[in-house]
């Protein structure tokens, strides 16, 4: 079971990340804070001080085709928020 998904790379995540070391994921959704600690430490190989998570719930979309209005919705997604002892920080980009 794969816990990391992908990194969220947004403006307000790029803020904290210079400002606090905190480094945002979208985690599987069964995963505990405990698996996600320890996967991101193995995968970046930093000191987590601590993991925030959320469950984001689905938004419900309509759209408007020639068939009529179909109605769905969007993913559940996990978030992880985690903190990196000061002086550490995650770099996304070393792999493009």
């Amino acid at each position: 079971m794969s816990i990391i998904i992908r990194p969220i790379v947004t403006e307000k995540v790029t803020k904290e990340s210079e400002v606090l070391n905190r480094f945002g994921f979208v985690v599987d959704k069964k995963a505990n804070k405990v698996q996600i600690k320890k996967a991101v430490e193995a995968a970046y190989g930093v000191t987590i001080v601590s993991v925030n998570t959320m469950n984001v719930r689905p938004d419900r979309t309509t759209k408007y085709t020639k068939s009529g209005l179909i109605s769905g919705k969007t993913n559940a997604i996990k978030k992880a928020i985690v903190q990196v002892q000061e002086g550490e920080t995650i770099d996304f980009y070393n792999n493009i």
